[in-house]
């Protein structure tokens, strides 16, 4: 199962009650964020999750609202005698802005390493994460962000026995490793059936409509994007200033065919996002405004 965490939902500025713009899953005793605007590490102990087992963080962009947490966050983890690496993952130049926000956090006793985004689209694979970063339409370089938990295809002990596979190797063939006994090599694709539905979540936010994020969204269990402006008379402002609109997004979800859509990275200016979700729902029923520690636990579909 995958546990996620909507951990703030404001766009470029915090208010009393929203905190700016983060999300946090958690897997097999690992987590990642996305996004790291400031106030995160409150949000997070507000929620009463910890930061102990965050292992990445992926920034879409570097913004102030989505990266200025990060070096109190840095100075937390290190306060609480973290050993193990943090790995960090954005568009290119994200070594040079950690450098310069690490100023005020210089001196971690865990290492910080870098991966830089240099294609369009690109594929990670990290604490059992499948992460698709895809590249959105900002008027910054920003990317979005694809996490899939993959699952294997079902043990079949019948077709271990119809290759004569030794029992003692059908524990590891079915943990997905290749194995070598008496001079035959013996793969997991013998013993296990065709691979089944795992989990998907798409993460977007500062950017207009793009195809790579209706491309990437398909079939996810959960979508949450951004939805800057709820109001009808904000089309040409979203536009300007290169964000999405409640409708826009609402859109995305129809077209991808999602499961669900929470709406986040909300402006400033909208207060109630609530008063705008029934329009929304007629492209999009299955869509919900995302809230401060909104949370929801995916699982895998029943065999």
């Amino acid at each position: 199962m995958l546990d996620v965490c909507l951990v703030g939902t404001g766009g470029m500025m915090p208010l009393p009650r929203r905190w700016l713009t983060a999300l946090m899953t958690r897997y097999n005793g690992s987590s990642l964020l996305i996004d790291c605007g400031e106030g995160t590490q409150i949000a997070i102990k507000e929620k009463g999750w910890s930061f102990k087992p965050i292992d990445v963080i992926c920034f879409t962009h570097y913004h102030g609202d989505h990266i200025s947490g990060l070096p109190g966050l840095l100075l937390t983890m290190g306060n609480a005698d973290r050993t193990e690496p943090l790995t960090l993952v954005g568009p290119k130049g994200l070594e040079r802005v950690v450098s310069a926000l690490r100023i005020i956090a210089p001196e971690l006793p865990f290492e910080i390493k870098f991966i830089e985004l240099t294609k369009p689209e690109q594929v990670l694979e990290l604490n059992g994460y499948r992460i698709t970063a895809f590249k959105v339409n900002h008027n910054v370089l920003c990317y979005g962000y694809t996490l899939e938990i993959l699952r294997q295809g079902k043990f079949s002990p019948e077709r271990a026995k119809a290759h004569e596979i030794p029992l003692r190797l059908w524990n590891p063939l079915q943990k997905g490793e290749t194995v070598e006994a008496e001079g035959k090599v013996y793969t997991p694709d013998m013993v296990l059936g065709p691979a089944r539905k795992g989990i998907k979540l798409t993460y977007t936010t500062d950017t207009r409509p793009t195809d790579s994020i209706r491309r990437n969204a398909v079939d996810s269990d959960l979508f949450i994007c951004e939805g800057m402006y709820g109001e009808e008379d904000k089309d040409e402002k979203a536009k300007g200033y290169k964000h999405m609109t409640f409708r826009e997004a609402a859109m995305l979800a129809r077209d991808a065919k999602v499961g669900e859509m929470w709406l986040t990275h909300y402006s400033p200016s909208l207060i109630r996002p609530d008063d705008y979700m029934d329009k929304v729902r007629e492209i999009f029923p299955d869509a919900y405004p995302g809230k401060d520690g909104k949370t929801v636990e995916l699982n895998f579909e029943e065999d």
